[in-house]
């Protein structure tokens, strides 16, 4: 940001009275450089840390919005303050994810620990008492009278016996224990990577998650669509209602879309207001589901903006694209984002002549 700002103070950007096709060009290719440069950042905390890099992606997408030519200096700096201000708080929250992820491995390894150390004393124990029965079976060795040799004999089998059948009930303690303690580890740490697969304003599957589902199937070789939503005019809900009631209008949203899809279709956020589908099957599946999923979410929808409750209308623009042979995921989604844009274009134009 520091160097955007040199870069905007410079004679050839910044003199006011030099209007050249240069400042008219190039001043807008850096802030486009710049926004793409925010919202490549974004994507990447969303890559390393699911758990925590929407709020950072969703962040550095608001800054990039507001990325204009028309900016002062001022604005520009303050731009940049947000910049390191929203990293340097998604540091420390990274910080402490991490910490408490390795304090959870390490009270994991010490519940082993205090189990192995418990079979290790067992064993001890045992082995003391084989040993006072090889020295009882020694001793028997020299007596003469036969009655004293039985009955020495019949004590010694018994507490044999009592050995073994102590250390096998300890055993099987100390096993059951150890089952717990790590079945309760294994527990809470599915639920972790459950949680860090989610989307934390919708509580749908992430986009890391929807890829690896993707990547899944092509590995597999079995037929699937991909589905990319785009919610129309939502910039005019934020405008007019403000981001938090946007929100809530993104959460009512993806309750709705999950309770019109089947149990064999995966559905997660894409990021801002777009979503995405993986519907197993073909094409005309696919499009029949995506019919009776616009039915059903595409309507009114209750708000309770600062004038009060009320309703907007939402629709949206889906790009539908079948997986081909051998098709790569990347260019699988450069067709259903481009489905989705000419259904946007083509809505848009209808509006206009309607």
């Amino acid at each position: 940001m520091i160097t955007l700002k040199k870069y905007l103070d410079s004679p050839l950007i910044g003199s006011e009275d030099l209007a050249s096709p240069e400042k008219e060009t190039i001043l807008p290719a850096v802030l486009a450089a710049y926004g793409f440069a925010l919202l490549e950042m974004g994507d990447c905390s969303v890559v390393a840390i699911p758990a925590l890099g929407d709020d950072l992606k969703q962040s550095f997408a608001r800054l990039q919005a507001r990325l204009s030519v028309n900016m002062s200096c001022d604005a520009v700096r303050v731009t940049g303050q947000n910049v390191q201000e929203n990293l340097r708080e998604w540091g420390k929250r990274t910080a402490l994810h991490y910490q408490q992820k390795t304090h959870e491995v390490r009270e994991l390894l010490f519940v082993m620990a205090r189990t192995a150390e418990s079979v290790a004393a067992r064993d001890q124990l045992c082995a003391s008492q084989f040993n006072e029965v090889t020295a009882c079976l020694k001793s028997i060795a020299t007596l003469e009278d036969l009655t004293e040799i039985r009955a020495s004999i019949e004590k010694s089998v018994a507490d044999l016996r009592a050995s073994i059948q102590r250390m096998e009930e300890e055993g099987k303690v100390a096993v059951e224990r150890l089952r717990r303690e790590v079945s309760s580890y294994r527990n809470r740490l599915e639920e972790a990577e459950d949680i860090g697969s989610r989307d934390a304003l919708t509580g749908l599957r992430n986009r890391l998650w929807v890829e690896n589902q993707i990547a899944s199937r092509i590995r597999l070789g079995v037929q699937f669509c991909v589905a990319i939503i785009d919610i129309d005019g939502f910039k005019r809900v934020n405008d007019q209602y403000g981001h938090l009631i946007g929100d809530e209008v993104l959460k009512h949203f993806a309750s709705e879309l999950r309770a019109a899809c089947r149990s064999t279709d995966r559905i997660g956020r894409w990021g801002g207001d777009e979503f995405i589908l993986v519907l197993d099957g073909n094409l005309p599946d696919a499009t029949a589901q995506i019919t009776r999923l616009s039915n059903w979410v595409f309507g009114s929808y209750a708000i309770d903006g600062k004038a009060g409750a009320g309703k907007i209308w939402l629709e949206a623009s889906i790009g539908l694209a079948e997986h081909q042979p051998g098709e790569a995921m990347k260019d699988l989604l450069v067709r259903a984002d481009a489905a989705m844009y000419r259904r946007k274009i083509a809505s848009r134009q209808a509006q206009r002549l309607g």
